[in-house]
């Protein structure tokens, strides 16, 4: 077996295992009455302004990890040519074909590992995006983006917006929470058991799944090792992650919490 195998398989598993949670709440029955309006978007006015910076109308996008699509309708709505999201949760991507029907929007989905990527998946994007909590699923970030790197034409742009790893050093629950609580160098794998929700609501115990840290050097130089040319890297204060990481922000004095990176492929 692979010896990233045991990880994306579990991950896999208990992102499938979380989806009925993440289809019961108020942001489903949201996307259900808006994803069919001509300026559906899930979007904030960060990664909105990326995007339009580099350009989505007319051209062919790929995001990886897609989740249920929210993401990928939206950069439809953008003006994007085509759009591919992958994702190796077949329930998260039963959720996007039902966003997508109702859309109206021609959307295509790929059930894959980002590791095993199929031999006929195309190579000739002309942008990826990569949103919130991708990185830290994956237990091999130079494996990850030769993979990313394999779907964009030459001179493809691929557009990050990130969770700051320096944010990992922080846990919010705990009984210091602006104290550090793990060193910024740590690894990992980090095992966890609760069920994986986005609004901080407890989804009670589920299958164990498997978080890596990566510090900003490893990411940037991991991407780069893959043919990607750092055009831009911006860091930003406020939070895009989930709910109880809020209290991190609008302090006197702010730490990174997210960022942009806008990658071009060069070979």
């Amino acid at each position: 077996m692979d010896a990233h195998k045991k990880y994306t398989s579990a991950n896999r598993a208990a992102w499938d295992a979380s989806a009925p949670l993440h289809e019961a709440g108020e942001t489903w029955q949201r996307l259900l009455a808006e994803v069919a309006k001509a300026d559906f978007s899930t979007f904030d006015e960060t990664l909105r302004e990326t995007l339009e910076d580099v350009g989505v109308v007319g051209k062919r996008v790929v995001q990886v990890c897609c989740n249920n699509g929210r993401e990928v309708l939206s950069l439809s709505a953008m003006g994007a040519k085509t759009v591919l999201g992958i994702d190796q949760s077949d329930a998260f991507l039963a959720q996007a074909r039902k966003l997508a029907h109702l859309s109206g929007r021609k959307c295509d989905f790929l059930s894959a590992d980002i590791y095993e990527l199929p031999e006929d998946t195309p190579g000739d994007f002309d942008l990826g995006l990569i949103t919130i909590g991708v990185l830290n699923w994956m237990p091999d970030l130079k494996r990850f983006f030769y993979a990313v790197s394999g779907l964009l034409a030459r001179d493809g742009v691929l557009v990050i917006y990130e969770t700051h790893p320096f944010l990992e050093m922080f846990d919010p629950t705990s009984a210091d929470p602006f104290s550090p609580s793990q060193s910024y160098f740590e690894r990992g794998p980090h095992a966890n058991e609760d069920s994986i929700t986005y609004d901080g609501s407890d989804g009670g115990q589920g299958p164990v799944s498997w978080w890596f840290s990566h510090t900003m050097g490893e990411i940037v130089s991991a991407a780069v090792a893959a043919g990607l040319k750092l055009e831009r890297f911006n860091e930003y204060p406020h939070s895009n992650r989930e709910t109880e990481f809020d209290i991190y922000e609008d302090r006197k004095v702010q730490i990174p919490m997210c960022y942009t990176l806008v990658l071009r492929k060069e070979r």
